[in-house]
């Protein structure tokens, strides 16, 4: 697979997993939190495997790498959020979405700028 392809499944997943954990934020349904929980340990498990196939993770992505996975990963967060929003999902914070794309890149050994 070539790598501009792992990074579009890589982006994908992470977003994935960071919309997820922002639902499971917004709800106070146990029954339906739980299954959020369930789909941030999926996708993050996959997220991770891209990860590493990307380049080995102990050595850090280009910079221009970093900026664009964090914009896309950021874009796509934002927009499915939104839309959740559009079809009545309650408490949805937006002000979430950097902190939990810019924490999750962090903990996949992507270096984030200050």
């Amino acid at each position: 697979m070539n790598r501009n392809k792992l990074i579009e499944l890589f982006c994908a997943n992470l977003a994935s997993a960071v919309i997820h954990q922002i639902l499971e934020k917004a709800i106070d349904i146990q029954e339906i939190a739980e299954k959020y929980v369930k789909e941030v340990k999926n996708s993050w498990e996959i997220a991770k495997s891209y990860r590493q196939k990307i380049n080995p993770i102990n050595n850090s992505l280009s910079d221009r790498d970093i900026e664009e996975i964090k914009a896309k990963i950021t874009n796509k967060v934002k927009t499915e959020l939104r839309l959740r929003i559009e079809r009545g999902y309650k408490n949805i914070d937006l002000s979430l979405v950097e902190e939990f794309v810019e924490k999750s890149l962090s903990e996949l050994k992507i270096k984030i700028k200050s």
